[in-house]
Parts: structure tokens; C-alpha cells; sequence
């Protein structure tokens, strides 16, 4: 044998019976017969490389189980209440039936409106008298202090003027102490115009008002004095906290802030704003509170205006430079500024929950270092958000800013490390996997467009055809519309791309965790681009990413990422906490937006911001559960039924059971003001004089009502007379109805029964400064609540006035809003203009006055044929009504 032939190696194949021993490559391509057997598990969910088919419904069932038990139940949770039989065991702690019956005392007044004997006696009264009872016996010095205050300031577009205003303020101090540094809590006693205030805002008042007993008889001291504000005059709006932060003695001694107030009737308060620039006073709250419940989203909706609602907060903010916190309810704000809003159907665990973090809070903070010099704190912006109630996490924004990078790079690394590990198990190579990850990226992008544009489309469809809000007493129907919707659209994409190329090599298995990673990727991007837009509320995306790539880390460690389906048992383990927690987050979303849909005005199409909406809270909440679906035998017929369920709700929504409105519970809202409008030329002759019903409607839908109200058929839009008179000729109340009064209805009916106290603008002199400019002196009276237009006319203009000077520095446009209001004295008010014209022609008209005047408060004033038309709208309308009067004049 030559050497050559002793180096080769032979190798011998000896027959045997045993088919596992045989060589591979000489057993049959694709023959199964000696695969290892699937267990018993795998046998039962699994047939070849996917998920058997009728699992779909449990997966589905799975994720709302999840949801409905415990998401849900976290947001309704509230304490038990303590009643004053358990006050002997519970000595130092908030009583929530003694707040219950302030309430109630409050609320049994009757609508408290600014200049109401309601809000200006019987409500002063019975807080004086609560007040008294409170310092009697107490080991701390106390005072009170009755605040009655004239000023003014620019409100959005307007100048709210306010006189003689009033505020109770209350101040409970350790005996013998000088501090000069006070903590403020704030809440407001008044109401709108046939509106109980119970949710908004008595429940707060009450609150304050036990924990105000409870330190008054308690033993633990106080290191520096609270100062309690209860308020007369928010709804106006903001008056009274304007009145007290720029005139009252203690105000300039306020270091910090807790504002109370309310969007609903009950639930949990949330903290929704703080700081700003102030993060110790979320370390106080986190150190403090005993149920917590805050969220940075919900400030960043609220300060850019998302929300149509002001606070006191703004007020405390921006004229006083005190930081604070911002609480309110939100929950059932179906009744909220209607006459449903009573204290019958506030949940005392409310004021219990409310009461127990306020007391916690007050106490904390009073007692805090930092409240002596706030300024030496204000340290930057933070980031907090509670996890179901249980816990608040905060931090700072450039800790918040380091954490996003941090997890987003860690999750681009991670998915970049998984797909090179995805070419060594398959024996691709790694530029082909990329390009597969190239193609699967912009196929994911793609499915995110569709699915946010069908939604988007059905929304403008529900309102092409007249069934906007259909969801808006039967909000599941949202799931069913849009959220399926959107499912649908980001799941059929990919699964028609996976249909197209079925015949790629890498399993399907693969395939779809390369979809998943590219979410993730898209995530990760998304994160880095919000964070430095300064976006704080990022850090949801940033929770999403951290969540999957610990999923991710677990597979690639346990090597479970090679295989076909068992991947996805660590992926939905680690993707339970966060869409726990953003269900939780969502619903309460939702459940504060929904009813705000109903008052949100007509300008607003309310299924395609609810359709957004749910694009959003879709692709956050499942964006790593719909890709899932493509892992089922026929998934595509699976993802097809979702549209079934679209179809489906689609159907009910023209039913009953998708009429937006319920009596008491879910209504509709009207303002309805009995109207004379009286308008003169410039001859001072009546060319113009009517009556009737001008009406606001506050939602999409004010055709629902068209053959139930009378003459409703005759309703005109206004938007004529804005063309032609000034501020379209109505006497809007409010900076609100100032922005949508070419949506109101003009009815025309009999005259309305105004007060003696007509509106009223005397010329007490008119005086020429120059050959160009003159000076008007006037004198206006009338009823507590007033508007006053001015325009100039024939190329004049305004250069001075004895008004708030902003509008006129920052170019506002005419005609100028003046809104003004009275408490307790209707004394004239005295001002002055300064008007301008270029040419010197002071032969024509100069300016043009426009008067309103609102009586709110007047049910006596009410005309038979007035109560009549009210009286048919349907059972599931609050008419807000009251007599009002518009005129217009030139000088």
C-alpha cells in the first residue's frame, strides 16, 4: 500500500434497523418520520411551525381579561370612607362623612354664581360660620380674613375685569411662631348659572374644610403656616385667585401651591401639573401621598391647551411666580357644569381618597426645608406617572433624558445583536438577513399608515353620515370601531407580505421576530427624536422598548429565539407588565376625555379625534401584540374578523344602543339665552331691533334636537351677522363662546323680561388731545355680568385706554373683548379711550361699542314662552338658560 493511500480515511456505513443511527444526508429531504415527537404541550397548541388556528379567540380573551380585571379595577379603586363613628379610633385622620355634609350644606344653597345673594351672602355665611366653629378649641392661632378686591388681567384674547369680588381666606399658623414662609391650598365656592357645583368645585371646598378641623384639633405641629383660599369667583373664570395673588397681605408670604379642582363628579383626584421648575415638590408629594395618582401626559395635554378647561393654577403661576400642584377629579364628566353635577352622587370614597392625600400633603410640605427658599430648588422640569395606583415614580428630566438614550441604544444594540445571531442559526448570511430587516421595516412602517388611516377614514365617515358619538354613553363601541380598525390595518400588511413571500427560506417564526424587533426599532427611533424635542411624556415609548428587549434578552440567553413559536412564551410574559399599565393608563385617559367630547363645541369632529386617539393608544398598547397574530395557522382570516367586529359595532351604533345621550347621566348641552338685541347707527336711531333665542350648542350634534324643540326647524346659523355687526351681534359671555360664535342658532321669538339694570355706556366727556387724536371718558353700569366690544371705525385706532394695556401692546384684533363682572357692589365702572385717526376727519363715526348683559342668576325672570321652549327639549338636554341682552353703538 503507497503512503498516499494510508492517509486516506475510509469510512464504512454498516446496515443496521435502527432509522435514527442512519447517515442524515442519507435520510429522505424533509421527511418528518424521524423528527423527535412534540410533547403534549406542543401538541395541543402547535401544528408545524405555527399556532394552531382556534387559539386565536383565547389570545384575544387573554389580553382583554387582563384589561377588564385588572387595569379597570385599578382605576375605580378608592379607599374605604371613615364616618364619624370610626373618629374615636382614627382621631388624627381625615372623617370623610364630615365632608360629605359640608357638601351637602354647600350644595343646598342652590347655584352659586359671581354676584348671586347665593355666592355673595348664603355661601359667605356658612363658610364664616364653618370657620368659627373651627378655631374654637383649637391649639393653633388662626385667622380670617374676608378679601373683597376690584382688578383686572388678559385672559386668552380678553380682559377680565372684575369689583368687588370676594375671597375667605383662612390661616392656620403654630402658636406663637413668626414664619413669613406659607403654603397655599386653593379650591372655589362658586358655581355656573343653574349648576350645584358639587363636583366642581364644592367637593374640593368641602375637602379643605375637614382638613382644615383635622389640623386645627391635631397635636402634630405645624412648621410654617397654610394659608387656606376659598375662592368666589373661578368660573368667571380665575377672578378671585387673580384678586388674592396680586392684593391679599399673605399673598407675597406663599412659597408653594396646592390647587383643588374638578372636572367631574368623583373618582380620583389626578395631579396633573407641577413645578414648574420645582422638582422637590414632587419628592414631597412621592414621600407624602397615600394614593397616588399623577401623570406627566396629563400635564403636557393640559398646558398645550388639549384639554378645554383653565385652573387657579395658571392664575398662581403666572402673576404670583408661586410653584405648586394642580389636582382635580375628572372621573363621570358627563355632569360636569350641567344642573346633574349634585352631591347625591358624589362616591364619599372620593372625598376620602381627596382627603387622605390632601391632609398627608399639607403636612409634608409645610414642614419641608425647601418651602423656605423655593427659589434655591427650582431645579428643571420632572417626570412622574404612578404604576396602578400603588406606587409614583419620578424623576428628573435630564435623568429622564439619560434613561431614554440609555434604553434606546441598549434596545437598537440588542435587535442588531439578535439579528446577527438570527444569521448564524438559519446559515444566512448577515447582509441577506439586513435586507430582509430593510424590507420588513418599511413593510411595518407601512402597516402603521394603514392602519391609522382607516380609522382616521371611518371617523370622517361616522361623521358624514350623522353617527358621530355613538360611543359616547357605550364607550366599549371605541374598541370595536377604531381600535379593531387599527389592529386590522397593522396586522394584514405584513400578513399579505408574508403570503408573497412564503417561499423565503427563513421560517415563519423568524420572520415575525424580525417584525417585532423592527417595531422595536421604530420605537427605540422615536424615543431619541421626542427626547430631544424636549417631549417628557416619551417615556412611555421608552417603558415599551425596555420591556421587549428584556423579553429579547431572555430568548437570546435561553436560545429560544432559534426556535419556531416557544420564543413567544418569554415575549408575552414580559409584555403583560407594560400593557397592564398602559391599559390602566389609557383607560383613565379615555374615561377623562370621552365626556369632554360632549362640550367640546361644534367646530370639532369628535369621531376623528377619538379615532386618533386610538391609533395612538393602539400602536403603544399592542404594537407588540398584533404582530403576534401572524404566528397562527389562518391568519389571515383571523385578522380579516376583525373587521367582522368592526361591521358589527358599526351596525349597533345605529341602533339605540349607539344614541350618544341619557337623561341625568350622558346629556347634551345647550346654552339658551333669551335674547334682545338693539342695534343704532351712527345717528343714534334704531335701525335694527330683535328677539329671540340664541343658542350655543356645545357638541356635533345639534340636529339631534331639530324636530323635538319648537321652531328649532327656523333655526339660522349667525355667521351672516358676523360679516356685518359687530362680534356678530350677540352677547357672548365668555372668551369660549367668543372663539365659536359662528356656529350659535338665532330662533326668533317674543321679547325677553330684562332687569332694570340694563347695560348701559354713558359719554361723560369728549375731549381733543391733538388734531388727530381724541379721548372719549364713559361710564358703564349694568347687571353683575357684562361684555363690552370695541372696534374702530373708518381708519381709527386705539392707542390708549384705562383698560389692561396688553391687548393693545401686543396688536390685538378688534373688536377688543372686555369682559366684566361684579361680587358685592354694582357700582359704576369709569373708563377712558384714546383714539387716533391719521387724516383728521372727526366728522365720521370713530369707534363702535357693542354691550352685553348676561342676568345668570335670574329665574324669575324666565318668560312663560322662555320656559316653554325649554321645556321641549327632550329629557336627555341640560339647557343652560338665562335672559340677556345685546346693543350695539357708534360714536
Amino acid at each position: 500500500m503507497s503512503g498516499s493511500e494510508k492517509n486516506v480515511r475510509r469510512r464504512v456505513i454498516t446496515p443496521t434497523s435502527d432509522p435514527t443511527n442512519a447517515d442524515p444526508l442519507l435520510r429522505p429531504r424533509g421527511s418528518q418520520q424521524y423528527e423527535a415527537q412534540p410533547n403534549g404541550c406542543e401538541r395541543a397548541f402547535v401544528q408545524g411551525s405555527k399556532i394552531k388556528w382556534f387559539w386565536a379567540p383565547a389570545f384575544f380573551g387573554f389580553w382583554l381579561l387582563l384589561y377588564v380585571a385588572i387595569s379597570i379595577p385599578a382605576c375605580n379603586r378608592l379607599p374605604r370612607p371613615l364616618t364619624i363613628q370610626d373618629e374615636a379610633k382614627h382621631p388624627d385622620q381625615f372623617i370623610a362623612e364630615r365632608a360629605e355634609n359640608n357638601l351637602h350644606a354647600l350644595v343646598d344653597i342652590g347655584p352659586r354664581v359671581v354676584g348671586s345673594r347665593q355666592n355673595e351672602m348664603a355661601a359667605l355665611k356658612l363658610l364664616s360660620q364653618k370657620m368659627q366653629k373651627i378655631r374654637s378649641g383649637t391649639a393653633n392661632d388662626i385667622e380670617v380674613d374676608v378679601q373683597v378686591a376690584s382688578g383686572s388681567y388678559v385672559h386668552w384674547s380678553m380682559v377680565n375685569m372684575y369689583q368687588s369680588i370676594q375671597n375667605i381666606v383662612v390661616k392656620i399658623s403654630p402658636k406663637g411662631t413668626n414664619s413669613t414662609t406659607y403654603l397655599l391650598v386653593n379650591s372655589h365656592y362658586d358655581s355656573v348659572p343653574a349648576g350645584p357645583g358639587a363636583g366642581d368645585d364644592g367637593s374640593m371646598v368641602a375637602t379643605m374644610m375637614e382638613v382644615l378641623r383635622v389640623l386645627a384639633k391635631s397635636d402634630k405641629p405645624l412648621k410654617n403656616p397654610v394659608v387656606f383660599l376659598f375662592n368666589g369667583a373661578e368660573e368667571n373664570p380665575l377672578q378671585a385667585s387673580h384678586a388674592f395673588i396680586t392684593q391679599h397681605k399673605w399673598a407675597k408670604y406663599c412659597k408653594a401651591l396646592i390647587n383643588l379642582d374638578s372636572c367631574g363628579n368623583g373618582g380620583r383626584e389626578i395631579l396633573f401639573q407641577s413645578g414648574p421648575n420645582h422638582p422637590w415638590l414632587m419628592k414631597n408629594y412621592r414621600r407624602a401621598i397615600k394614593h397616588p395618582y399623577a401623570s406627566t401626559m396629563g400635564e403636557e395635554l393640559f398646558q398645550n391647551n388639549f384639554i378645554p378647561s383653565d385652573t387657579d393654577f395658571r392664575i398662581f403661576r403666572d402673576h404670583g411666580s408661586v410653584p405648586g400642584l394642580d389636582m382635580a377629579y375628572t372621573y363621570n364628566g358627563y355632569v360636569y357644569h350641567t344642573r346633574h353635577d349634585k352631591a347625591d352622587i358624589f362616591p364619599r370614597g372620593s372625598l376620602q381618597h381627596t382627603g387622605d392625600n390632601l391632609l398627608a400633603l399639607v403636612r409634608e410640605i409645610a414642614n419641608s426645608p425647601e418651602l423656605e427658599d423655593s427659589s434655591k430648588y427650582a431645579e428643571g422640569h420632572t417626570i412622574y406617572f404612578d404604576v396602578m395606583g400603588w406606587f409614583l415614580v419620578f424623576y428628573t428630566e435630564t435623568e429622564g433624558v439619560i434613561l431614554n438614550v440609555i434604553v434606546a441604544l441598549a434596545s437598537l444594540g440588542i435587535c442588531g445583536f439578535a439579528f446577527k445571531l438570527m444569521s448564524v442559526s438559519s446559515g444566512i448570511k448577515l447582509d441577506k438577513i439586513l435586507k430582509r430587516v430593510l424590507h420588513t421595516f418599511f413593510v411595518h412602517l407601512l402597516s402603521v399608515v394603514v392602519g391609522a388611516v382607516l380609522p382616521v377614514l371611518l371617523g370622517l365617515f361616522m361623521d358624514a353620515v350623522h353617527l358621530p358619538l355613538s360611543w359616547f354613553t357605550n364607550s366599549w363601541l371605541i374598541l370595536g370601531l377604531y381600535f379593531t380598525t387599527f389592529f386590522f390595518g397593522l396586522a394584514i400588511v405584513p400578513a399579505m407580505y408574508f403570503h408573497w413571500t412564503k417561499h423565503d427560506k427563513l421560517p415563519i417564526g423568524q420572520r415575525v421576530q424580525i417584525l417585532l424587533h423592527c417595531h422595536c426599532l421604530l420605537l427605540a427611533l422615536l424615543t431619541l427624536i421626542f427626547t430631544i424635542c424636549g417631549v417628557r411624556s416619551v417615556f412611555v415609548l421608552m417603558l415599551s422598548c425596555l420591556f421587549y428587549t428584556m423579553g429579547l434578552i431572555i430568548n437570546i440567553a435561553t436560545k429560544l429565539h432559534s426556535k419556531d413559536v416557544a420564543w413567544v412564551i418569554p415575549h408575552i410574559v414580559c409584555i403583560v407588565p407594560p400593557f397592564v399599565f398602559f391599559a390602566y393608563f389609557s383607560h383613565g385617559f379615555f374615561t377623562t376625555f370621552i365626556p369632554m367630547f360632549g362640550r367640546f363645541g361644534e367646530n370639532l369632529n369628535p369621531d376623528l379625534a377619538v379615532a386618533v386617539f386610538s391609533v395612538a393608544v393602539g400602536f403603544l398598547t399592542c404594537g407588540f401584540i398584533v404582530p403576534v397574530l401572524q404566528l397562527f395557522n389562518k391568519s389571515k382570516t383571523i385578522i380579516t374578523a376583525l373587521l367582522g367586529v368592526t361591521l358589527l359595532c358599526f351596525i349597533i351604533a345605529m341602533t339605540p344602543i349607539g344614541f350618544p345621550y341619557r337623561p341625568a347621566t350622558n346629556v347634551q348641552r345647550f346654552a339658551v339665552l333669551h335674547t334682545k338685541r338693539t342695534f343704532h347707527d351712527a345717528e343714534n336711531h334704531i335701525r335694527r331691533q330683535e328677539s329671540g333665542y340664541f343658542i350655543m350648542p356645545q357638541d356635533r350634534r345639534t340636529y339631534t334636537v331639530k324636530n323635538a324643540v319648537i321652531n328649532m326647524t327656523l333655526a339660522q346659523r349667525i355667521g351672516a351677522d358676523c360679516e356685518k355687526e359687530i362680534n356678530c351681534g350677540l352677547p357672548l359671555y365668555n372668551q369660549r363662546w367668543h372663539k365659536t360664535r359662528k356656529n350659535s342658532l338665532w330662533i326668533p321669538a317674543s321679547e325677553p323680561v330684562l332687569g332694570e339694570d340694563l347695560p348701559t355706556v354713558i359719554v361723560l366727556s369728549k375731549k381733543p388731545l391733538t388734531a388727530t387724536k381724541i379721548r372719549y371718558e364713559m361710564q358703564l353700569s349694568g347687571p353683575n355680568h357684562m361684555a363690552l366690544f370695541i372696534k374702530p371705525l373708518n381708519g381709527a385706532s386705539v392707542k390708549d385706554w384705562s383698560f389692561h394695556k396688553a391687548p393693545l401692546r401686543l396688536n390685538f384684533e378688534t373688536p377688543y373683548f372686555v369682559y366684566f363682572s361684579w361680587g358685592v357692589n354694582g357700582d359704576p365702572l369709569k373708563f377712558w379711550l384714546e383714539l387716533e385717526k391719521p387724516n383728521g376727519n372727526w366728522n365720521s363715526s370713530t369707534v363702535e361699542l357693542g354691550l352685553g348683559g348676561h342676568w345668570t342668576h335670574h329665574k324669575d325672570m324666565l318668560t312663560p314662552d322662555f320656559k316653554k321652549f325649554l321645556d321641549s327639549f327632550p329629557a336627555y338636554v341640560d339647557a343652560t338658560p338665562w335672559p340677556a341682552s345685546f346693543e350695539s353703538r357708534i360714536y
